[in-house]
């Protein structure tokens, strides 16, 4: 890792910029292998960025949501599912973060960081046994599970009826079994496999409340005095997974205008920067872009404005926000397809890969947008949402 500055904000979203160049080179080969390449994990490891989130108490650089926001837009305008991963792993740290005191220091005093993919379906059943829980099941999605130390699970404990009894666990890498299911049409790259365990006991230290981490009250808001630690989890994740879409919007706004100077369509003398139609087309999606990054921007500031103090209205709109961003980076790309001739179609052009990724990413669970309008239409009026904001 570089030495850090006076600025170690700034020094970090430097970083990230100067990597997304790796990213986008490294797209291919990670979409081949079905998983992130070494070379840029490696890098990435060297750049500091797994550490964004970690307290300094532990080696950590203890930054905030508008430089996590910084960073995953720059990594997203290299590679979506390199990005996506980067962007988890950083959030599993805060994660980590909010289980028992004995268990960070144990894990984060080693290094600062760890990479642990985070499997929060609770999909897994954990029985209570003397001094932990007995922990079955299969989790799907499993990201950052390629090169994991760690794995955090979600699971209702056994005869639970409430998200009460919902809990994350986290437990050693060799302690689960890892099946290769990630065929898949977009975000190969991310290697998210099914991780299955069976009959593993997981010690207390190494479990939390799913709704305590939820409402921004678990154990790292008693545990730490910076306000990302009281912050709720959902908008965290929802930025965490949405910054890759933008920034492959931005991304791809900015290629389709540097290769709009050079193309002549077929039976044309002009270049496609002189046709009025693709002059609307890129000013259309360059505003989009810019309208889904507004989002995130303006979500993130009144995520760390209100944390654990936001109403259920706030929070709902912070949902639907992000997934309104997905949406229109998702939307951005494929008009930019469409005006791109068929030419964009070939494997090798990374405007294919990047419509495949987003129209994937909008797939994720927080980002059904239907779902999540009428969350936040009936928190309007003054109705449960219904669901997790």
């Amino acid at each position: 890792m570089a030495a850090a500055s006076h600025h170690p904000a700034e020094d970090l979203i430097a970083r990230a910029c100067a990597l997304a160049p790796l990213l986008a080179e490294q797209a291919a080969e990670a979409e081949r292998l079905r998983r992130p390449t070494d070379g840029v994990i490696e890098a990435l490891r060297e750049s500091g960025v797994f550490r964004l989130m970690v307290p300094r108490k532990y080696g950590g650089l203890e930054l905030d949501l508008d430089t996590f926001l910084e960073v995953g837009l720059a990594l997203g305008e290299g590679d979506a599912s390199l990005a996506w991963v980067t962007t988890f792993y950083i959030e599993h740290n805060w994660m980590l973060c909010q289980f028992p005191e004995a268990f960070q220091a144990e894990l984060l005093g080693r290094q600062g960081y760890t990479l642990a993919p985070a499997a929060i379906a609770p999909n897994g059943a954990a029985e209570p046994v003397h001094g932990g829980l007995r922990l079955n099941g299969r989790w799907q999605w499993g990201t950052g599970i390629m090169h994991a130390d760690q794995v955090i699970v979600g699971a209702r404990v056994a005869e639970g009826t409430s998200v009460s009894d919902f809990r994350f666990l986290a437990l050693p890498r060799e302690e689960v079994k890892v099946e290769d299911t990630w065929f898949i049409d977009g975000m190969a790259g991310t290697g998210s496999n099914d991780i299955l365990i069976e009959d593993v006991v997981v010690p207390d230290e190494r479990c939390v409340s799913m709704a305590e981490m939820a409402d921004g009250r678990a154990h790292g808001a008693r545990l730490h005095e910076g306000p990302l630690y009281r912050t709720p989890m959902l908008p965290i994740l929802c930025l965490a997974a949405s910054m890759p879409a933008v920034g492959q919007a931005r991304a791809g706004v900015r290629a389709f205008r540097e290769r709009m100077q050079e193309r002549i369509r077929y039976g044309s003398k002009v270049a496609q920067a002189e046709k009025p139609a693709a002059q609307m087309r890129l000013a259309r999606a360059d505003l989009e872009a810019g309208q889904a990054e507004a989002l995130l921007r303006g979500a993130v500031e009144e995520v760390m404005t209100l944390r654990d103090e936001a109403t259920i209205a706030d929070r709902a709109r912070w949902s639907a926000s992000f997934a309104l961003a997905v949406d229109q980076s998702k939307r951005v790309l494929q008009s930019l397809s469409e005006a791109s001739g068929a030419s964009a179609h070939f494997l090798d052009h990374p405007l294919q890969r990047a419509v495949r990724d987003v129209n994937t990413i909008s797939c994720h669970v927080v980002f059904d947008l239907d779902q999540r309008l009428e969350m936040y239409g009936r928190a309007l009026l003054g109705r449960e949402p219904g669901g997790l904001v």
